[in-house]
Formats: structure tokens, C-alpha cells, sequence
């Protein structure tokens, strides 16, 4: 794979790790979602998809064939068991197409969004963990307008994720997110002009 710099992107449900990856993006940097990857390795025809099948049966299967990701994490998540047998068969896969497209990637450094990362079951190397901050309030209100779900839901969701405080005492670098857009561009500016300077072998100031 290289000597590429990786850094490791991650935050609880609705944090704003899609927007601050985005920003990342739009400053030419490469940048890999273990979400999209997700979804990638069980698209319809894949060995994944069926063997997610055959281990949950059709009833996860949406009309169009394609995986019905709701069903399937309704499934699984009150069920510890089935939890574990779906990474067995997802986290290896998408591992392996995480490393081949981060070979291919290139650029100075790499963005990795892993949204499980500081529940170490994305067991990737990063070299450093950007945490996306805001507080637990506020990743509620926007689970609610964005999902439609109920605020008990979007609670017992935080819940089953990593702390905040857990997060933030694995952070090398956190960004809030918790005001304005312009903010948020000036953080990701800053960090980007970091990790260039890092990737280039200069030494981190702190």
C-alpha cells in the first residue's frame, strides 16, 4: 500500500462526519467511506449479498433484489448474535476493498471514514483519529429530522455506539461541529494544510 498517511475519520450517528469528509474531498483530498463500501461489497450479484442471504434468509431482500438494509438492521440490532454473524461476513470484505482502494487512492494523505472505528471493528490501521464532536443533544434533534424516527429511538441508537467521551479520549484531532458551515470549512482548512505538512515529513507541532 505505500507510506500513505491515513487518517482515520469517525464520530457518533448524525456528528457530521459526511459533511466534514465532503469538505475534505473538495480540497483534492482522497477519500474512502467505509459506509459506501458497505453497501458496495452486498450490491445485487455479489458473493457478499448472498451470503448475507443465506444467512438471514429473503425476508432481506427488498422486491428489486437488492438488500433492504432497514430490515436487516432491525434484525440485527436487538440481537447480539446476529449482530456478530453479519460482521463476520461484511467486515472482512470490506477490509479487503478498503486496502485496494486505499492502494490505488494515492495522494499525500487519505481520508478513512469509519464510522465504528474507536469500537475497533473496523481494525484498520490509521495513523491519526479525527474525531467529528457535537454534543449528544444535538446528534439527537438531527437523528429525529433526519430519520423521522422518535427521540427514545435515536437514543437507544447513541447508545449502542461508543461514547462521546470514549471517542474523544482516542482523538489525536476533533472537529466541532456543532455552529456555523463556515466554521467547520475554516476547521477542515486547517487541518488539511496539517496533514499535508505531516504527510511531508515535517515534524507536528501539537
Amino acid at each position: 500500500m505505500g507510506d500513505v498517511l491515513r487518517i482515520g475519520l469517525t464520530g457518533g450517528i448524525a456528528s457530521g462526519k459526511s459533511a466534514v469528509a465532503d469538505l475534505f474531498a473538495r480540497r483534492g483530498v482522497a477519500v474512502l467511506d467505509t459506509d459506501q463500501i458497505a453497501r458496495d461489497v452486498v450490491a445485487p450479484g455479489t458473493p457478499g449479498l448472498a451470503e448475507v442471504v443465506e444467512a438471514f434468509g429473503p425476508v432481506v431482500l427488498a422486491p428489486d433484489g437488492s438488500l433492504d438494509r432497514r430490515a436487516l438492521r432491525e434484525r440485527v440490532f436487538a440481537n447480539p448474535a446476529d449482530r456478530r454473524r453479519l460482521e463476520s461476513i461484511l467486515h472482512p470484505r470490506i477490509r479487503a476493498e478498503l486496502e485496494r482502494r486505499s492502494a490505488v487512492a494515492g495522494g499525500p494523505y487519505q481520508v478513512l471514514v469509519i464510522p465504528l472505528l474507536v469500537e475497533g471493528t473496523g481494525q484498520t490501521r490509521v495513523d491519526r483519529v479525527l474525531v467529528v464532536d457535537c454534543p449528544e443533544e444535538l446528534q439527537v434533534a438531527r437523528l429525529v429530522a433526519r430519520d423521522g424516527g422518535t427521540e427514545s429511538s435515536a437514543r437507544a441508537i447513541l447508545a449502542a455506539q461508543a461514547s462521546r467521551a470514549e471517542r474523544l479520549a482516542v482523538a489525536d484531532d476533533v472537529i466541532e461541529n456543532d455552529g456555523a458551515r463556515e466554521a467547520l470549512e475554516t476547521a477542515v482548512a486547517a487541518l488539511d494544510a496539517r496533514y499535508r505538512r505531516l504527510a511531508g515529513g515535517a515534524p507536528d507541532p501539537g
